[in-house]
């Protein structure tokens, strides 16, 4: 029995000691003369080189997709860094193209120049009042920055209007178009004097013409300074003539399109200021001579 025992344990472990035996005889060959097993590696190396391909195709896989999942969280990362990023340029970008339209309008306002004894007060266009006056802005500059009524106010291109009221803060300007606007002219490069009237309308006329003037179409209107409410040779437009003998003016500035405006502080004409403020606000419009 001792035996039987014996030689089934001998039988087990035969497998292993003939490989373990056969290492060895190689091991000792391929130290002793590397060459003569090279056939022999090359060839298990083939027939391994399949099985180690499937096996590694798993893990192979794995690390891929751990790769892919790493990726596409740092993909993720890098898109909401580039959305926020992107909502900042766009910030910065309507503020660039914001400051870029104030300065034109602010370097508009400096083409047009008056003689020394005047300085000017550079307002911001805020809303259209559009209450009792049909034709008005409101501007953000009052009494507070030297804003008083009386003063003509000017953009870049020409005579705007006027200030009709002024708060501590805040100030009211009749524009020439309103029906109550009414401003001495001059036809540029003549003696011709007339008023430039508002109506309402785009186009405010001239009235008060001599009975025989010989206007061109396309002469230059510019404030002749009568009466010292607006100083003298501010351009305010040109001559259109009409087909049933009416005088229009095509205003140089246009209200529609104001950021900024000019106000006129004329120092040695306070006096007058001060005194048009207790007039009323509305200058009544001038009745035509009888034909």
């Amino acid at each position: 029995m001792t035996r039987l025992l014996s030689l089934r344990l001998w039988g087990t472990r035969t497998p292993s000691l003939i490989f373990l035996v056969t290492g060895i005889i190689l091991f000792m060959a391929s130290a002793m003369n590397p060459a003569t097993l090279q056939g022999v590696r090359l060839a298990a190396t083939d027939v391994a080189a399949p099985l180690m391909a499937a096996v590694n195709t798993p893990f192979r896989m794995a690390a891929d997709y751990v790769t892919a999942v790493t990726g596409l969280t740092e993909l993720q990362a890098e898109n909401e860094r580039l959305k926020s990023e992107n909502a900042r340029l766009r910030e910065w970008y309507q503020t660039a193209l914001s400051l870029k339209t104030e300065n034109e309008s602010l370097q508009q306002l400096l083409n047009l120049k008056l003689p020394p004894p005047y300085t000017y007060i550079t307002a911001r266009v805020i809303a259209d009042a559009g209450n009792t006056f049909a034709r008005s802005l409101l501007i953000l500059a009052g009494q507070n920055d030297g804003v008083v009524k009386g003063q003509a106010v000017l953009s870049g291109e020409g005579l705007v209007g006027r200030v009709i009221e002024s708060g501590g803060r805040a100030a009211r300007i009749l524009l020439l178009t309103d029906m109550n606007s009414r401003v001495p002219v001059v036809i540029e490069g003549s003696d011709i004097k007339a008023i430039v009237a508002g109506e309402n309308s785009s186009t405010p006329v001239l009235i008060h013409l001599p009975r025989d003037h010989e206007l061109q179409a396309g002469a230059r209107i510019v404030t002749s300074g009568h009466g010292g409410l607006f100083p003298p040779g501010v351009p305010v437009g040109y001559v259109v003539l009409g087909e049933n003998g009416q005088v229009s003016v095509q205003l140089l500035a246009q209200a529609d399109n104001l950021s900024f405006v000019r106000i006129i502080d004329r120092v040695l004409e306070r006096t007058v200021l001060d005194n048009l403020a207790e007039t009323p606000a509305v200058i009544p419009a001038v009745a035509a001579p009888a034909p």
